[in-house]
């Protein structure tokens, strides 16, 4: 294994947060966990006004992330969540096993704030103009036990960024949603926010998309298969084809080649 692999990997056992292991997917410790267990992780966060990080790993992050040691830096203090059956199949071929849950933030945010006894306040940072004030609407009218508000859509600039910062010290949030995309939200996570941001900080992708109705999900059979990606490439082939017609195998490849430097491991 390569110098800047050993490292990584080092830091993210080190860094690695009580009560949960991790296996090291493409250089990402992605946590073992059941979905009950990540939601304690979050409301234990936001109780106790502790601040934590959250990334969801899926192949296209895996990709994104190879050979950008800041980044793998940066996630290994994050709480990395599985997602897609792209990461189950890196952890068949590199464990033996899957993952113990698909944790796609698409359905865990909505089951954490129909399960959560505690009224949350949620921000949404991100996305087009416009999605997220859709997204809140949406989301205010499904859980009215928590309150949503908009920080800003995805595409301010530089110098509106530092009174947003402070904007979000004065809110301070329990939960903020960053949808800005592999890595720009997990670098924006990593590198501008603090426990004086808000209590948990999570990278969604298109996550406010769904919320607003903007995209439609998937049927539950297609999703119940582990196709869902299928589905979405359908749906906007343009704009997704990189990902999946180019990245899926690119992302086998880097598994096979971890393999062939470490073979089976425990975990």
């Amino acid at each position: 294994m390569p110098a800047t692999a050993i490292t990584i990997v080092s830091e993210a056992r080190s860094r690695k947060r009580p009560g949960y292991a991790k296996r090291d997917i493409g250089g990402i410790g992605i946590a073992v966990m059941e979905r009950e267990a990540a939601i304690a992780e979050v409301v234990d966060a936001v109780s106790t006004g502790s601040h934590m990080k959250m990334a969801f790993c899926n192949a296209n992050l895996v990709n994104v992330a190879a050979g950008n040691a800041a980044l793998l830096r940066s996630l290994s203090t994050f709480l990395v969540l599985a997602d897609g059956i792209g990461v189950d199949l890196g952890s068949w071929i590199l464990y033996g096993k899957a993952f113990p849950a698909n944790l796609n933030g698409t359905d865990f945010f909505p089951t954490l704030f129909a399960r959560s006894g505690r009224p949350m306040r949620v921000a949404l940072l991100g996305g087009r103009p416009g999605v997220a004030d859709r997204a809140v609407a949406n989301l205010t009218k499904r859980y009215p036990a928590h309150r949503f508000s908009v920080v800003s859509h995805g595409y301010f600039t530089a110098e509106e960024e530092p009174l947003l910062l402070e904007g979000l010290k004065a809110q301070r949030p329990d939960l903020l949603l960053v949808a800005m995309g592999n890595p720009l939200q997990e670098r924006f996570i990593a590198d501008k926010l603090g426990p004086q941001h808000g209590s948990v900080a999570a990278g969604v992708g298109a996550l406010f998309d769904f919320f607003a109705d903007e995209v439609p999900r998937a049927p539950e059979l297609v999703r119940k298969a582990r196709l869902e990606w299928i589905f979405r490439l359908w749906l906007e082939p343009r704009r997704l084809w990189r990902r999946y017609v180019l990245g899926n195998p690119a992302f086998l490849m880097r598994m096979a080649r971890q393999y062939a430097m470490g073979g089976r491991r425990s975990g």
